[in-house]
């Protein structure tokens, strides 16, 4: 008897200090640290070249910093893969300025999140950060068919491939074309037709001093003259030859 209170007692405490134990420690920590866009598309991977520039226009903290504020309302990112970058032509990055970049990569962010099934009810144009769509400068249509969206900006025509990252406050979309606003890469005016080689004058023309339009005029005005005093000329020695001869 005495051995088995000796196994009880020993369990018991067992048990009560496994119990304090278990109870005594913290809950295993959750993921730590703000949202970051960059970290985001590096753990998806192929998107070396956004990745870069969006650190060098420094998007990338105005970004992190707008999803980590209260007053946010969200923001969808359009992310094109390394292949889409390099599908652009040749120097097309080199040729913009600064600036350019900046507007480029902020074509690529809408300022509200818009989920897969929101796409199939926006309204086009769609707003960007890079400004209204609605002025023809930075335009961002969207057409969805079932689980198909494509993106046209007057320029390229894109399709949004998959999801790359989800949550409350952020929609990353991988699409395979670099979003080329008609504001930096469409020309809105199609140019002047080049003059006719060996045209004939319009009337128009003719009837101002700059383009010689009256002394033309005025050149056939004389010949006619001369050859009318011609006729009449030679028909007074005709009469006059006949009454001498009579």
């Amino acid at each position: 008897m005495a051995t088995s209170r000796i196994f009880i007692s020993s369990n018991l405490f067992i048990f009560f200090l496994i119990v304090a134990t278990t109870y005594g420690q913290a809950p295993a920590p959750g993921p730590s640290g703000p949202t970051n866009i960059t970290a985001i598309l590096e753990k998806a991977g192929q998107f070396t070249l956004f990745i870069r520039l969006l650190k060098t226009t420094q998007a990338s903290d105005q970004i992190n910093t707008q999803l980590n504020s209260s007053s946010s309302n969200g923001l969808t990112v359009f992310a094109p893969t390394d292949n889409a970058f390099n599908s652009l032509k040749s120097g097309t990055l080199n040729s913009l300025s600064d600036q350019q970049k900046v507007q480029l990569v902020q074509f690529h962010v809408l300022p509200t999140l818009i989920t897969m099934p929101q796409f199939q009810t926006v309204s086009n144009p769609l707003r960007t950060q890079a400004g209204d769509g609605q002025n023809g400068k930075f335009p961002l249509n969207i057409t969805s068919s079932g689980n198909q969206v494509n993106i046209t900006t007057g320029v390229v025509s894109a399709t949004v491939a998959n999801s790359v990252y989800s949550d409350k406050q952020l929609a990353v979309y991988q699409v395979d074309q670099v979003l080329l606003p008609l504001a930096m890469f469409g020309s809105s005016v199609a140019p002047a037709p080049a003059p006719e080689k060996g045209g004939s004058v319009s009337k128009g023309s003719a009837s101002g001093g700059d383009d010689g339009g009256d002394s033309t005029d005025s050149s056939d005005a004389e010949r006619t003259r001369f050859g009318f005093g011609v006729r009449i000329a030679i028909v007074a020695a005709i009469a006059a030859a006949s009454s001498l001869s009579i």
